[in-house]
Parts: structure tokens; sequence; C-alpha cells
């Protein structure tokens, strides 16, 4: 089968022929249809990333397909039925191999590109708003790099809690879907962050996913008890946090991994995406796709991801 391979590790990922796995014990294969892309799989290829698994290694994070076949001692998932698998690798293929534990079953009013563009960065969002920021409605949440994968997907969401959105995004283009996704407030990266929120009242939650001097600013514009979401740095600064501010006015700074979930409470998670995909169902998400390519171009979709000249997602089809 195809699949965008890491043979070794140092090695950069290419398209290849690669044996098409088995299923053994507590495990299905799904007939890949869709797979996003994420800003984790750019780290992958240089395994910089926290979860990079030991090559050989198949990226693709998100995968939504159809089961082709299921191995023993696995129940409830029949041949044929459509599903997503936050697979954290294997997805960029023609076929993967996953535990039956990441299984979710798709309802039929989505498709498999939207479900694809949905796992990571709405359970991102939903899990870091609701399950750990408890963000309330009527206070302001402040989100960086807006426009992105995982930005876009929090202004949507915490205007459907309830909250006042404000974006930062880069130009006129990028601020413009932000504010179609329901931002109330636009502010651009060539302004001063911190005084920009400040005139708006200051934030009571912070998601960000650019670190660095973005988040040095949204720091210094957070309210008394306010929290914060380190939520990836983009930007490629890990900012360090100043302890005493945090005392001074009653901050909180907030880890959160979706990946980790998947080890010590999967319920969590799973119960995160049916959410979702209810939600889609409803008519109150729909997920941002700015390419749709095929496996044949998955080197082009990471360096459109890399270069950020994408907004939302990127999916591949197989």
């Amino acid at each position: 089968m195809q699949a965008f391979h890491i043979q070794s590790a140092g090695e950069q990922a290419k398209l290849c022929q690669i044996t098409t796995p088995k299923t053994s014990l507590g495990q299905v294969r799904v007939a890949i249809k869709a797979c996003g892309l994420n800003f984790a799989d750019l780290l992958m290829q240089k395994g910089t990333y926290q979860d990079t698994p030991a090559a050989p290694f198949t990226l693709g994070m998100e995968v939504t397909g159809v089961i082709d076949a299921v191995g023993a001692d696995v129940s409830g998932i029949s041949i044929g039925d459509r599903v997503a698998v936050y697979s954290g690798q294997g997805g960029l293929a023609e076929f993967g191999v996953f535990d039956a534990a990441r299984v979710i079953s798709l309802p039929d009013t989505i498709s498999f590109e939207e479900a694809a563009a949905i796992q990571i960065a709405y359970g991102t969002s939903h899990l870091a708003l609701d399950h750990r920021a408890r963000l309330q409605p009527g206070e302001t949440l402040l989100v960086t790099g807006a426009a992105g994968g995982v930005g876009l997907t929090a202004v949507e969401i915490g205007k459907l809690m309830g909250a006042t959105v404000i974006a930062q995004a880069r130009g006129a283009d990028k601020l413009a879907i932000a504010k179609a996704a329901g931002a109330d407030h636009l502010i651009d990266t060539s302004e001063d962050l911190r005084d920009a929120v400040k005139s708006l009242g200051g934030a009571d939650v912070v998601y960000d996913a650019i670190g660095g001097d973005v988040f040095k600013a949204a720091f210094r514009a957070t309210n008394p008890e306010g929290r914060l979401l380190p939520i990836g740095f983009a930007g490629g600064e890990v900012p360090q946090i100043p302890a005493n501010h945090l005392l001074v006015k009653n901050l909180t700074v907030i880890g959160f991994y979706i990946g980790g979930y998947l080890t010590f409470r999967p319920e969590i998670v799973r119960d995160s995406f049916n959410t979702l995909f209810r939600w889609h169902g409803e008519g109150k998400i729909k997920p941002h796709i700015s390419h749709i390519l095929p496996l044949s171009e998955v080197a082009q979709g990471m360096q459109l991801l890399k270069e950020r000249k994408s907004t939302g997602k990127v999916v591949i089809t197989i």
C-alpha cells in the first residue's frame, strides 16, 4: 500500500510502498478515506514532538474511513462501519491498523473529510475550554493565532459556550475568517496585543497557540483570576512564566495536551468527540477546510502548514 512514511530516525517522510498491515488482538483495520494534517506532523518529522513514535512509522494523526478487518477480542465494531480514529500516527496511508478502543462510530450526517478535520482541532479546543478552563458564559476569551487549525475552532466553540471572543490573527483575510467563525473583536498582529485587549476590558481566559512574545503580551492583558491555556508554540519560543505575577493577579496557567488523556482518561476524549459530531449534525459547528488534497500531494499539504498558507484545516483524501 502507499503511505507517507518515515523509515528511520532523522529521515524525511516520503510517499512510498510498504506492506499492508494485519490486525492482531484488540485491533481493527481501516480502509482510510481522509486524514487531517496537523502542526504536530511537522514536529514529528524533525523528531521534536513530545509524542514522536519510534521509526519506522507512518504520519497522520486523525483518521476517518471504513472498517476493513476486525481482530480477535473486538466487539461492537463490524466490517463496513464508518469510523473516526484519533490514531496519533498511521493515517496518511491507504490502510491503517488501530486499537479498537480508539475507534468512534461516525454518524451518516458527516463526511469523511469533515470528520477528519474535527477531531484534534475541535477536540483540543472543546476539552481545553470546557473541561480544563471552565469557560463561563459572559466571560471574555482571547484567542491568538485565531485563523489557524486550532485557533479557529476555539473562536467557534468559545462563542458557542457564550463567551465574548477576541481574535488575534495576521492580516485582513485571516481576521475576516475569524469574524465569520464568531469573533466579536479583531486584533491584527501589527497592533499592540496587550493594549488592544486591555482597551476591551481584558481577558478572562487566554487560548494561545503561538507562544513567545504573543503569550507574554496576552499574559499581561489577563484579568485577575484569569486562566491561560498555552496550547502550542507555533512562534517557536516556549514562554517562561513569571510566577510572581501569577501570585499578584491570582492567575492560573493550565497545562493541556489532548493526547495525554488517551493514556489516563480516554473516555474524556471519546465523550468530547461524540459531542462534537452531535454539534455538527445540529449545525452548531462547521469545520473550515482551506485545502483538500490527494495522498499524492501530501508533501505540498505539509508545506502549506509550514509556511502558514492554510487557514483552518488541510485534509488529505485517500
